[in-house]
């Protein structure tokens, strides 16, 4: 079960992690690169999976303070020839030796690190080895200090030969990654990232999936913002417990924020992100604008706002949006229906004054 543990916590924060940093994500990736590559963006979630495993498998479970023994330091840099002979000379298969294993546990961890340094962040195995060296570091000295204070002593061994096959793995890592064709290495602006490209429906449905994202957010953190508020500031911990108050403020910045965005720049934060842009010239500008918010992100964000109780009226909502998106022409959906306006690529179109 313990093995089993620090996977699940991996999996867990990074499915977190990564659902609040899609955003951004297709933000830059449309900048930099025009568009948003299915291939990056699973080797981006799966180093973001494996930055949060390597803490996981390193610092849990953490000790139960019931039954907490300090752990000792290991100085020697030469204990894994003596584990390494002893592997060799004893009985049975190498194979199956504790010791060797944990040995080759420890290169195999940090193999994805000088992978992904290498493929998608472009260095080579210099930097590599120093950043598989600075990060085991790292982790062995949180581990030394109980998590810095957490704990009265370390509860797991310090072990110098630690930092010297973890940065040996990621330099094997940072090797292995040669296999991969150089232009697909690194992440470097496309020369062709601010041409106009076609307008897909699947386009239109990422930024629908983005704007989404964002209202629940911004709700979200404001809630806890406010939670925090009350406890912390006024003391009301009946507020606190009931979260009435906070739900309703989270709610309010979030359809608030969403709607501003939009009356303010004719765009969605989800449009900003994967660069749409709805034109037109039959209405006045702040017509078009309030009647593509009210068919938009901020109409769904009122219904489930005002009937939050009855969540059908914003489910129909956005099943009538997304059935829209698919069958409109070029995606302009619900929003581009009422206000009159088409769906284009922003990097094509100049802003409305």
């Amino acid at each position: 079960m313990d093995r089993i543990t620090p996977g699940i916590v991996a999996v867990l924060l990074g499915a977190f992690a990564g659902v609040a940093l899609f955003v951004p994500f297709v933000a830059i990736s449309y900048r930099r690169r025009g568009r948003l590559s299915a291939g990056r963006l699973l080797l981006w979630a799966a180093a973001l999976m494996y930055f949060w495993a390597i803490w996981a498998y390193t610092l849990v479970p953490l000790p139960d303070t019931t039954t907490y023994r300090c752990a000792g330091v290991n100085l020697d840099p030469l204990t894994f020839v003596r584990d390494i002979r002893g592997a060799f000379d004893g009985v049975g298969s190498p194979l199956a030796d504790p010791a060797l294993l944990q040995l080759g546990l420890n290169v195999l961890l940090f193999v994805p690190l000088g992978f992904f340094l290498r493929v998608l962040g472009g260095r080579g195995i210099v930097v590599a080895l120093l950043t598989g060296f600075a990060l085991s570091l790292l982790v062995e000295t949180t581990q030394l200090t109980g998590v810095w204070g957490v704990f009265p002593c370390a509860y797991r061994v310090f072990d110098v030969v630690d930092l010297a096959t973890n940065t040996l793995g990621a330099g094997l890592g940072a090797v292995l990654a040669l296999a991969v064709p150089r232009t697909l290495r690194g992440s470097p602006p496309a020369p062709d990232a601010d041409q106009p490209r076609p307008v897909t429906r699947r386009r239109r449905l990422l930024a629908m999936v983005c704007d989404v994202l964002v209202y629940l957010f911004i709700g979200a953190a404001v809630s806890v913002a406010t939670q925090l508020w009350l406890q912390f500031v006024i003391g009301d911990t009946d507020a606190v417990g009931e979260g009435a108050i906070a739900s309703v403020v989270g709610q309010g910045v979030a359809v608030g924020a969403v709607l501003t965005v939009i009356l303010m720049t004719g765009r969605s934060f989800g449009d900003l992100a994967v660069q749409l842009r709805y034109v037109g010239d039959r209405l006045p500008t702040w017509a078009e604008r309030t009647l593509r918010a009210v068919g938009g992100i901020a109409g769904f964000a009122a219904l489930d706002s005002l009937t939050r109780e009855n969540g059908a009226w914003a489910l129909l909502f956005a099943v009538i949006a997304v059935v829209l998106a698919l069958t409109t022409r070029d995606g302009r959906g619900l929003p581009g229906l009422i206000s009159g306006q088409t769906l284009t690529d922003a990097r094509g179109t100049r802003a409305p004054r």
